[in-house]
Order: C-alpha cells, then sequence, then structure tokens
C-alpha cells in the first residue's frame, strides 16, 4: 500500500518539473538558454505567497474553479498506473469515472469563465466545452479497443504490469494509430500547439489561457498545478503504451517509466517547436483526426 502513495505523491510533485521539459525543449530549438528547469516550482511558490484579487462581479462559483480543477486532476492520478505498478484506487469501470472527474473538473474552469462575464473568456469557455467532446469520442473508442482485448474496464487492466505489451501483441500494427490518437487527444485536452497556444497573450486566439485570465494568486497557483497534472496524466497513458515493457524489477520499470515519461514531455516541446497554432477553424479537423485514427484501429482489431 506504501508504494502506491509514494508514487502518486511523486506524481504530483514531479509534474510541474516535467513540463518544464518542454519549455527546455522549445528553448533548444529557439537558440536559447531558456528558463531554469525548476521554474515552475518557483512560479507556484511566488503565486502562493500573493493574495487573490476577486470581481464584484463574480460569484462563489469563481472560487470554487480552481478548487475542483486541481482537485479532479490530483483525483485522477489516484486511479492511474505509475511505472507499471498498480495505482493507488481501482475498481472495474474506474476508467469511466476518472474521464468524466476530468470532465468535471473541466465543467468548473468553464462555469468559473463564465462567472467574471467576460465576453473574451465566454469566448475561450465556448472553444473548452466544443473540442473536448471530439477526444471524449475518441477516448471512448480506444476503450472499446481495450475492452475487446483484455475485457476490462480499468486503467489498472490496460497499464499495470505487461498489459500494455499484452494489448500490443493482441492489437499489433494497429497500436499505431491508438497511439498518435492519444497524443492528439493530450494536445488538445491540455491546449497545446497546435490546438492552442499556451505562450500567446492574445485573447482572441487562447482557448485554456484566456478563461483563466482574471484568476490569480493561490486561485491561479491551483489551476497550474492542476493543469501540470493532468498534462502528467495523459502523458503517462502515452508512455506506457510506446514503452510497454515489463522489466522484471520494480525499479527498472520505474527507471524507464521516467525516461520514457521525458520522451513524451520532449516531444510534446518539438511539436510546439516545429508546428503552429491553427486556425480555429482547423483545430475540429484535427482534433476529429485522432477519432478516425482509433476508429479504424478498433474496426480493424474488430474484424482480424
Amino acid at each position: 500500500m506504501i508504494e502506491p502513495i509514494v508514487l502518486w505523491l511523486l506524481a504530483i510533485l514531479l509534474a510541474p518539473f516535467f513540463s518544464a521539459v518542454i519549455l527546455k525543449v522549445k528553448a533548444f530549438f529557439g537558440g536559447k538558454k531558456g528558463p531554469p528547469i525548476l521554474i515552475n516550482y518557483y512560479t507556484l511558490i511566488k503565486l502562493f505567497q500573493k493574495g487573490s484579487v476577486y470581481s464584484t462581479s463574480t460569484t462563489v462559483v469563481f472560487k470554487l474553479g480552481p478548487v475542483v480543477s486541481m482537485g479532479t486532476a490530483v483525483v485522477a492520478l489516484m486511479f492511474l498506473p505509475i511505472a507499471g505498478r498498480l495505482p493507488l484506487i481501482s475498481f472495474n469501470g474506474d476508467v469511466i469515472f476518472v474521464l468524466y472527474l476530468l470532465g468535471l473538473g473541466r465543467f468548473f474552469t468553464i462555469a468559473a469563465a463564465m462567472d467574471t462575464a467576460s465576453p473574451f473568456e465566454g469566448m475561450g469557455a465556448a472553444r473548452e466545452a466544443y473540442f473536448p467532446i471530439i477526444c471524449e469520442a475518441t477516448m471512448f473508442m480506444i476503450l472499446i479497443l481495450f475492452i475487446k482485448i483484455t475485457g476490462i474496464l480499468s486503467l489498472s487492466g490496460y497499464f499495470a504490469g505487461p498489459q500494455a505489451l499484452f494489448i500490443w501483441k493482441a492489437a499489433g500494427p494497429q497500436m499505431f494509430f491508438i497511439i498518435i490518437a492519444l497524443f492528439i487527444v493530450l494536445l488538445t485536452e491540455n491546449a497545446r500547439v497546435p490546438v492552442d497556444d499556451p505562450a500567446t497573450h492574445l485573447e482572441l486566439t487562447m482557448i485554456h489561457e484566456v478563461m483563466v485570465l482574471d484568476h490569480s494568486g493561490p486561485d491561479f497557483a491551483f489551476i497550474e498545478l492542476g493543469a501540470f497534472c493532468k498534462l502528467f496524466f495523459y502523458s503517462t497513458m502515452v508512455a506506457s503504451l510506446v514503452f510497454p515493457f515489463d522489466m522484471g524489477t520494480p525499479m527498472a520499470d520505474i527507471g524507464l517509466f521516467w525516461g520514457s515519461l521525458l520522451v513524451v514531455y520532449a516531444a510534446v516541446g518539438v511539436m510546439e517547436s516545429i508546428m503552429a497554432r491553427y486556425r480555429m477553424d482547423l483545430v475540429p479537423k484535427f482534433i476529429l483526426t485522432s477519432f478516425a485514427l482509433a476508429f479504424f484501429a478498433t474496426i480493424i482489431t474488430l474484424e482480424f
């Protein structure tokens, strides 16, 4: 019981570190030194030392948004097998619970943005409500494939121990489609390039960042920490499928996991360095690509 708790705490503590890897990769491609690797920790500490400012037009919903957003992401990590080890909590059907738990965090983030009565934040909230709908369709299509192969409806049944390797053996080349589809979902759910640009400050082109413009101090720190944990959640799923190896010893598995996670975060940084953000009318087509890949992979697996 101690091991899942330690890995869960490590996931929360190291999520800001891995997110900074993206900044380092982008700085490398730009020929710059970039910020220090611990920049996200400095930012969180600075935000927690400040006070929060609230508009007179906001209600308690605005204050609940950051707390629920971070809380749902942290709880979702409890169900995630880290380094192939059993998660802190697991039950049949937990993957459905986790997906809608993350949806609950998104709902409160959108509600908090709408509570400000700002037209810019309302615009970002509308985009945030629209794009993840396609991602949910992709995730459920992937679940259909995993259920067909394993007969299990649980994250531990897909990523704990040698299960990911078993899925590879059963699905074969179709897993390449699944990995690409899941990586597109990762970029979309975490508002990364080419869906959104987290580095921009132009409200008209932003999705996630424009929704949190009015948050400050500890509230904004909660939002940032929740975003780091959410990115860690999706990156872990991708890493578990890209490197589905069972090394035989816990230390080797944990070492391989952290290394594979660095590769996934570096891949996100490379994407943000070599690609520009799509126009808003092209973003749904890009996300639909993930559904098409998952759909074809599932159909091929069911057929053969």
